[in-house]
């Protein structure tokens, strides 16, 4: 069987080592490749999918842009407007001709990533919470905070008229979005520093300034609640640097990448996944990263 990561830019993924991993343990013979695909690719790419592939998980561009092409998709995925991963609606019967037709489903794991992550700080339950950023991530981040308890999140974006897609995201889970504007770093750090659960899906360098004022905004005290930053390359994050520099706990991008890979892999397989296989493979993958990156500036 075939699976793979499409997006672009792909090839920073760590998609085929946690799932390389997680096949060779389970003593499965099966490929899983990088492809980039952005959504002007993405129907043709969605074309030659057949009864060859296992399934297919999708980073940014395309998350919102395969729901059109999909026989189905889940509840959730649904409510969000996000999905990363694709399944088969049936799993293709044993002698299937390899180019036979495969009707195929939309899932977000990408939720349950986050709750995920957010538990290995000790956060299974909140009250108040802040999201930095607008994107599909954000929407996977308000998810999941609702499901920890949270009925009024707060999402703070660069544009409040851009995010509106926010807000219906909210009805459709039962919660009132607040959209608040990214203005003055300090003001935005004080936010974050009085929440219980602090989620920021800004990309790597977005959220410097913010960290920067951080200290300023606690005043000697130490974080409300806990903080995840989806950013896993370069980790840790000046905000999530400052955050520990202040008591705060912080988990980075790389545990909910772990943890809704592992989802991805029970949906594909149909077995339970071997998480801490998979979040060894990862490591290894970002060291030689690191490694790269290292002897580049060096040079």
């Amino acid at each position: 069987m075939k699976a793979a990561v499409w997006g672009s830019p792909i090839a920073h993924s760590l998609s085929p080592a946690l799932h390389r991993a997680a096949y060779s343990a389970l003593g499965l013979d099966w490929t899983y490749d990088r492809r980039e695909v952005d959504t002007a690719a993405l129907p043709a790419a969605f074309a030659e999918l057949d009864a060859g592939w296992a399934g297919v998980s999708l980073t940014m561009p395309l998350k919102q842009a395969v729901i059109p092409l999909l026989a189905s998709a889940s509840d959730l995925a649904l409510a969000v407007g996000s999905v990363n991963t694709l399944v088969p609606v049936e799993k293709p019967v044993s002698g299937s001709m390899p180019d036979s037709p495969v009707a195929w489903r939309g899932v977000n794991t990408d939720v349950h990533g986050i709750i995920a992550a957010l538990a290995e700080v000790g956060l299974d339950r909140a009250t108040t919470a802040v999201v930095l950023g607008g994107g599909a991530t954000a929407a996977s981040a308000v998810a999941a905070l609702a499901k920890l308890g949270v009925t009024e999140p707060v999402v703070v974006v660069r544009s409040v008229e851009r995010a509106w897609p926010l807000l219906e995201v909210g009805e459709r889970l039962g919660v009132r979005v607040a959209l608040r504007p990214w203005g003055d770093p300090l003001e935005v750090a004080r936010v974050l520093a009085g929440c219980d659960a602090a989620v920021s899906t800004a990309p790597a360098g977005a959220a410097d300034a913010v960290a920067g004022a951080l200290s300023r905004a606690l005043g000697g005290r130490p974080p409300a609640g806990a903080l995840l930053d989806v950013v896993y390359a370069p980790w840790p994050t000046a905000l999530a640097q400052a955050w520990a520099a202040t008591g705060g706990d912080a988990v980075g991008g790389f545990s909910m990448l772990v943890h809704q890979a592992e989802r991805q892999v029970q949906l594909m397989t149909g077995r339970s996944a071997p998480l801490e296989v998979m979040r060894a493979a990862g490591e290894a993958a970002m060291a030689v990263v690191d490694a790269r990156t290292d002897q580049l500036v060096t040079r």
